[in-house]
């Protein structure tokens, strides 16, 4: 196993996120992180979020951490051997008001990463550009977009649902005709 130290965020949070699951607890990456991996690192994150998808308890996801090496430091997890930091924001696991149901995957030598696809990507994205109007976070579901295969009608029909359509509108005309 490759040591903490040399590995990559993603890496890192596939090794977190497969130990995790060998203790069933099941998180998936969302925020920042999967904004990084999505954008080809357009953006970058200095922490690593992990959504608890079924609330299964911070005891146990504390001490698989701590067996892991990590320290607990106020709402983050902190390891000697690396710069990122680790979080897990309450679920349930969710974009806006909507439930996310598909989790994308992706395979790293220090195990499998569970992700949002990259159009919960951009609806995390916009949900914080909707409802706290923050520029970047409409930058970052562009670069989002620019760089995956993405469901355009999924977003706007959740656009719809969250009450959001001159907003969406913006982003549509940013992204164009991808």
């Amino acid at each position: 196993m490759k040591p903490v130290s040399q590995m990559s965020m993603e890496e890192l949070a596939a090794y977190v996120c497969s130990k995790l699951g060998e203790n069933n607890i099941e998180t998936v990456l969302s925020g920042g992180s999967c904004v990084q991996i999505y954008s080809q690192g357009k953006y970058t994150s200095d922490d690593i979020d992990l959504i608890d998808r079924f609330n299964g308890g911070h005891t146990l996801i504390k001490k698989v951490m701590l067996d892991m090496g990590f320290k607990e430091h106020n709402r983050y997890f902190v390891h000697d051997d690396t710069e990122w930091f680790i979080e897990f924001p309450r679920g349930p696991l969710g974009v806006g008001d909507a439930p996310v149901d598909d989790i994308a995957t992706l395979e790293e030598e220090t195990g499998i990463l569970r992700l949002l696809t990259p159009t919960d990507c951009i609806k995390d994205r916009l949900a914080a550009y909707y409802h706290w109007d923050d520029p970047q976070s409409l930058e970052q579901a562009v670069w989002v977009a620019e760089e995956n295969r993405f469901d355009l009608a999924s977003i706007e029909q959740w656009s719809q649902k969250e009450q959001e359509m001159d907003k969406f509108n913006i982003f549509k005309q940013r992204i164009g005709d991808l």
